[in-house]
């Protein structure tokens, strides 16, 4: 009978045991809420991007400068700071392509490219702040059929050279293009170096492959497309012609009695979709001979640091309004492994966050 009791107590303990040795470590970080200094009267609004380039300079893409009413303003600001956040420019001001901030990625020619959600573009910047490349195309305002887009079920099929509600893109080593779109068409489109639409990949659905809001991309040193693909809850990894490679989920064990989301009813454990548990709302590969990912939910709100095969190496940070706390972390910018930008809307910072992993 002893001997019974301890195998039941084993069998009972043993996966508990097993859960939490499976738990990623936290990794210990400094956090700077004021990485960029505003000029007076100037303010961020919720900041959807966060880039860096290779000199250091950190570029803002705030839904701030906003004119009009809730629905129809202009939310939309591009700005750049030098290393040490002193403020250098706006960049295109009063744009016509500004409708809705969303992404800003530096390519490593050091263009800058944003997309806008609101007009459906994406915009390339050269690094004097001049405009040479548009794709997709903004809504006529001529048009007598102009509003909001709908949401019909099944979603309608995308057209090339289009996008509705583009969230990111990235590049590959051959300056191709990948860009996420996004909240409509629910999948990726591929460009070559010159803006010729070159073909779409990804579709609506939950199964292996597809996409349910593609909200930020990233593309490793081999030529893989890693998709945030928020409301499936994973990340979709692709090789660089659109064939599906592999998902990336992630199950960290969290205090989820006494976690509470910044905004919004907690959700269950179960519950599926952007504000569900371990959604990624962004994806950021670092550079270097040995790249890492980094992601980031909304609940309970923490980054991770993953490798590119999926295995996740620590995390960080959970929800709230504190220093060293989150507020959705729509995008980060991670120019090391040990330092990063992340973008928060309803916080409407920046924060600069400095990692010091165990050795």
């Amino acid at each position: 009978m002893k001997r019974f009791a301890l195998a039941l107590v084993f069998f009972l303990i043993a996966p508990l045991a097993m859960f939490a040795q499976q738990a990623a470590p936290e990794i210990p970080f400094d956090a700077d809420v004021n990485p960029v200094h505003l000029p007076k009267d100037m303010y961020l609004g919720e900041v959807a991007g966060v880039a860096v380039n290779a000199a250091g300079h950190i570029f803002v893409f705030s839904r701030g400068n906003t004119t009009g009413p809730a629905y129809g303003a202009s939310a939309a600001q591009l700005l750049e700071f030098g290393p040490d956040g002193t403020y250098i420019r706006e960049i295109g001001h009063n744009l016509y392509g500004w409708s809705y901030a969303h992404g800003v990625r530096i390519d490593k020619q050091q263009n800058i490219w944003v997309s806008d959600k609101g007009s459906d573009v994406v915009v390339k910047f050269n690094p004097a702040g001049r405009v040479t490349m548009v794709l997709g195309r903004k809504q006529e305002a001529s048009a007598e059929e102009v509003g909001p887009l709908k949401h019909p079920k099944p979603p309608l099929p995308p057209v090339n050279g289009l996008f509705r509600q583009v969230t990111d893109m990235a590049w590959d080593a051959a300056g191709e293009t990948f860009i996420s779109d996004g909240y409509l068409n629910s999948r990726v489109a591929k460009y070559d170096k010159d803006g010729n639409f070159m073909k779409s990949f990804g579709e609506p659905g939950e199964g292996p492959g597809q996409l349910d809001t593609p909200h930020s991309i990233a593309v490793d040193p081999q030529g893989y497309v890693y998709v945030a693909n928020r409301g499936n809850m994973r990340i979709e990894v692709y090789d660089s012609d659109g064939k599906y490679v592999r998902q990336i989920k992630i199950h960290e064990p969290f205090d989820y009695a006494n976690a509470m989301p910044v905004l919004g009813n907690k959700v269950g454990m179960d519950f599926k979709g952007s504000a569900g548990p371990y959604s990624p709302w962004a994806v950021c590969i670092t550079p270097g001979p040995n790249p890492v990912l980094y992601t980031a939910d909304t609940f309970p709100g923490r980054v991770y640091k993953l490798s590119l095969d999926g295995k996740v190496l620590g995390m960080l940070g959970k929800a709230g309004r504190q220093p060293k706390e989150f507020g959705w972390i729509h995008a980060i910018a991670c120019p090391s492994e040990n330092t990063l930008y992340v973008a928060e809307l309803l916080n409407w910072r920046v924060q600069k966050l400095t990692l010091h992993p165990k050795k």
